[in-house]
């Protein structure tokens, strides 16, 4: 690439995120990187929603449960694997054995003849893979990127997610009917053997381009059993935040996922994989948009406290307004706000909080926040959805407004966890 080209790309990075010369690389394959991921899962998952409108409440509050038990297993037996897989190797045997598990999958769909047990199989591992894969990725990135390169780049690197996210939902959108469900499979299992190569690109760019100091140390294991991010999590009020604040996210999206189930259930399954693939689709357009322009801005300006609570208060305004008209259209607003929001705002925003802490906590404390809490959340919140609208017999107006104040709570936390942040000191990078 010529020296005028790099400058052209120079002036529009910064434009975007004020990204320096020597971060322009690791940025751009990170990037890249995410970008791969999330179009790997934005192809399975309209498939994976599409199955939920077959089942009662009730059966998909028992399927959550089971994606909260496995996901615990998996986080367990990653946590072991840390303890022993060299630092290098680990990130890409993740994604090398998810690749295998959706192969499997696609046996199982070409040659059994009953489907029910496999697509429930299948709901419950996509589940599991929607929090774990993007889940490794970003403990990768705050091992890579030091507090104050964080708070300028992951907005832009999550914009990368948006993009797959786009990609990924237009291939079911516009070519289901010609390619099929279960093809979507081997190209999902083709897009994540292609990271193996990258992970270990981000991990030599650490070195060479943003010379951080003990980088040496990736070749290592990370050491630890496999109960000590548990053990982390726990003692930590730092990281015990964290997880409420996932926790109370969980309510309000869970809240949101069962009335859209159940206002689609006189779809049949291609036309409502459609529409999730359309929701999709809309919502990453605009993703990208808030995460290029205005995150890295937001957060440089306003601090982390503003930033983690704004999408909050955005909700909690959107639910008053569907308590006082429970409306179809207005639900899909608020859908669309809360995944746009969390997208292309909070999500960069709550990683920026890993980046205060070491590397042991980051892969190992951090997938026990981002998936064990998460999952058991959802099924809490599944069945709690289930009792109050099957048990108590409330209405979609009655739940927004229990969704407005967990909306508000969700707000309070992020204000805490944003000032914490900002008076922890520097990580090291050991």
């Amino acid at each position: 690439m010529s020296q005028e080209s790099n400058n052209w790309l120079q002036k529009i990075l910064k434009l975007a995120s004020n990204i320096k010369a020597h971060e322009v690389r690791i940025t751009l394959s990170s990037f890249l990187f995410v970008f791969i991921l999330m179009a790997s899962y934005y192809l399975l998952r309209p498939v994976r929603d599409a199955m939920a409108s077959d089942w009662t409440d009730a059966e998909v509050s028992w399927l959550w449960s089971l994606t909260f038990i496995f996901s615990f297993i998996a986080v367990f037996i990653y946590s072991h694997a840390i303890s022993r897989v060299k630092f290098r190797h680990l990130v890409p045997s993740v994604y090398t054995f998810f690749a295998l598990s959706f192969g499997l999958f696609y046996l199982g769909t070409e040659n059994l003849p009953d489907r029910s047990l496999i697509d429930k199989s299948f709901y419950v591992w996509i589940s599991v893979f929607s929090l774990f894969h993007i889940s490794v990725f970003w403990s990768l990135m705050a091992d890579i990127f030091s507090r104050s390169q964080a708070t300028r780049l992951f907005a832009f690197i999550a914009s990368g997610a948006s993009v797959g996210a786009i990609i990924g939902p237009a291939i079911p959108t516009f070519f289901i009917t010609q390619m099929g469900t279960n093809n979507l499979l081997l190209i999902a299992a083709t897009l994540l053997l292609s990271t193996i190569p990258l992970s270990l690109f981000l991990q030599h760019l650490k070195h060479t381009d943003l010379h951080h100091k003990n980088s040496n140390k990736q070749l290592d294991h990370i050491g630890g059993n496999p109960l000590s991010g548990f053990r982390e999590f726990l003692k930590s009020p730092y990281l015990l935040a964290i997880g409420v604040f996932i926790l109370l996210y969980t309510s309000v999206s869970s809240f949101v996922y069962f009335e859209l189930k159940n206002l689609l259930i006189d779809y049949d399954r291609e036309s409502r994989t459609q529409i999730w693939a359309s929701m999709d689709l809309a919502v990453n357009i605009l993703t990208i948009f808030m995460a290029i322009f205005a995150t890295g801005r937001i957060a440089k300006r306003f601090g982390l406290s503003f930033t983690l609570a704004l999408i909050p208060v955005l909700i909690v305004i959107g639910l008053i307004i569907l308590a006082s008209a429970p409306l179809i259209g207005v639900v899909v607003i608020v859908q669309i706000i809360r995944r746009a929001g969390n997208y292309g705002v909070t999500r960069p925003a709550r990683e920026m909080l890993f980046t205060a802490v070491n590397r042991e906590t980051r892969f190992k404390a951090k997938p026990v926040i981002d998936i064990v809490i998460y999952r058991g959340g959802d099924m809490l919140n599944a069945w709690a959805f289930t009792a109050l609208t099957q048990g108590f017999g409330l209405g979609l107006a009655a739940v927004a407004g229990v969704g407005a104040l967990i909306a508000t709570c969700w707000a309070i936390t992020g204000i805490y966890l944003g000032k914490k942040f900002e008076s922890m000191p520097e990580s090291a990078y050991e």
